[in-house]
């Protein structure tokens, strides 16, 4: 398997986890890889709706997967062409929306095995370059998979104690699990705040090197998640900020 695995995680939710992982699929993809952004925060999903998805009706999820109604690769969704990406390729897997699948899978779970299974078939059915996963927030099974199996893990937090702290935590249980390369990445930085005390202090008190310092952008305000930004603003400082993210990747 040669695709490379890329957790997106945070302790907690509303970071912008998952606006993140889908314009961190985009730069990849535009630069020629092939990529597929995996929606497994089967609890509260919605990474589709960046990508413009939101009031479609989705055929199949990576719920219908777990249950075994389907391949993984039915529930793959080649966005390239809606996109108007040229030279690589981006596909989503998502989860769904509906409160019946989700409170299904809330209340008979599924096979972790078979999400592993997942990640392994979609990378090699698809010839990936990258798997981006956008976890579910704080530490569960899917969390915990995604982190064992990942070879880049990007925990997103903001400057806010409750988030400081749970990122503690998840970058202790992800040393653990050994993984090979872990960054932060602050978001949501207020202009009263400076990126090199932030990093100093980030970089001291965690042993872990801070990948990008996202501002609370008004941009990404006026976004609302409705669309990927670096494909529409591809020379904003989000855009830079990705951009950074990715360069660590290659």
């Amino acid at each position: 398997m040669s695709g490379k695995i890329v957790s997106i995680h945070s302790f907690r939710g509303g970071t912008g986890k998952s606006n993140i992982a889908a314009n961190l699929a985009a730069a990849a993809a535009l630069d020629g890889k092939r990529v597929a952004v995996m929606d497994t925060d089967m609890a509260s999903p919605g990474i589709h709706v960046i990508f413009g998805l939101g009031r479609e009706k989705l055929k199949y999820t990576l719920n219908d997967y777990l249950r075994g109604t389907c391949d993984i690769t039915d529930a793959c969704m080649d966005l390239t062409d809606r996109l108007k990406i040229k030279s690589g390729k981006l596909f989503l897997i998502p989860s769904s929306m509906t409160a019946t699948d989700i409170t299904r899978i809330l209340r008979e779970g599924y096979e972790v095995g078979d999400l592993k299974k997942g990640f392994t078939d979609i990378i090699k059915k698809k010839d990936l370059d990258y798997l981006i996963i956008d976890t579910h927030p704080g530490l569960d099974r899917e969390t915990l998979l995604s982190m064992a199996t990942a070879d880049y893990l990007f925990v997103v937090a903001r400057i806010d104690e409750q988030d400081l702290l749970g990122t503690a935590a998840t970058l202790s249980v992800a040393r653990k699990l050994q993984v090979p390369d872990i960054r932060i990445i602050i978001n949501k930085k207020p202009g009263i705040y400076e990126d090199k005390a932030i990093i100093k202090e980030v970089e001291q008190k965690f042993k872990t090197t801070v990948a990008t310092i996202i501002p609370l952008l008004p941009l990404l305000i006026e976004a609302g998640s409705r669309y990927v930004v670096t494909l529409r603003h591809p020379d904003s400082e989000f855009t830079k900020n990705i951009d950074e993210i990715y360069r660590l990747m290659k």
